[in-house]
């Protein structure tokens, strides 16, 4: 069953950010993180985004997705203009509109997978629609994994979880921050097949900050990123071609 959102998500642009700036510091210890960037997410596509250490792919990521403010430019997730919004409102924007993934699965010790998974709607006073959080579980393969806590679970079991608890609230777009991070590569590889799956069977949006080509390659599109700008984009991307890129914008290999 697709939401009114997730229906809405599938179509058009997801999230928009126009003239970024973000600058750390001032005088000779300035820091220009993001440096005039411009830069267009379709919805329902899966997206990722790469670059150098130190290129501003985290920040650019931190900016869109309301978590922290630019210095200068906008930023929108669907038609929602998060520049003037106060810090009750971004919440509130985050809690309904928007799902994050990260490296450290970020899990609650005392409740079970099923808790962790509604807790955004259980803080929100929301009831949980059965239909969808089944449908939820399903595709990421937790059905018998319910009432297990996190120190019962594999790590890539808790990120399975953590996909689940993203998914739940049917946001707007996926932000994942390196989501293969601390997983092997078997664990990796099934975390970025859930990924693409939310994509194409549940109509999300999805946009990942990696630093692995191999993971960049499960995307519809990359975008590199240095010295704050947006310099390279590949469609449909294969690992090598990935690999060539970046091993054009950082030849050193950071």
């Amino acid at each position: 069953m697709a939401s009114t959102a997730s229906s809405a998500a599938a179509e058009g642009t997801a999230v928009t950010g126009e003239g970024l700036r973000k600058v750390y510091g001032s005088g000779t210890a300035t820091v220009h993180a993001l440096d005039g960037v411009d830069v267009s997410f379709a919805a329902g596509r899966f997206h990722a985004i790469m670059g150098p250490s130190g290129s501003g792919k985290s920040t650019l990521m931190h900016c869109l997705a309301g978590l922290d403010t630019v210095t200068a430019g906008t930023v929108r997730i669907g038609d929602t203009d998060l520049t003037g919004l106060g810090d009750r409102q971004l919440t509130l924007l985050r809690r309904e509109h928007v799902g994050f993934v990260f490296q450290k699965f970020n899990l609650l010790p005392a409740l079970n997978a099923e808790q962790n998974i509604t807790l955004p709607i259980t803080i929100a006073g929301n009831r949980v629609d059965p239909t969808w959080f089944d449908q939820v579980v399903t595709a990421v393969g937790l059905r018998d994994r319910l009432g297990h806590r996190p120190t019962e679970l594999s790590g890539g079991q808790q990120q399975r979880v953590a996909i689940a608890r993203a998914l739940i609230t049917r946001p707007r777009v996926v932000f994942a921050d390196e989501p293969t991070g601390n997983l092997d590569s078997r664990s990796g590889a099934e975390v970025l097949r859930l990924l693409g799956e939310a994509v194409t069977q549940l109509r999300q949006t999805v946009i990942m900050v990696t630093h692995d080509p191999r993971a960049a390659a499960h995307a519809d599109r990359v975008l590199f990123l240095a010295d704050g700008r947006i310099v390279r984009a590949l469609d449909r991307p294969e690992p090598d071609a990935v690999l060539g890129v970046m091993a054009g914008l950082d030849p050193a290999g950071r």
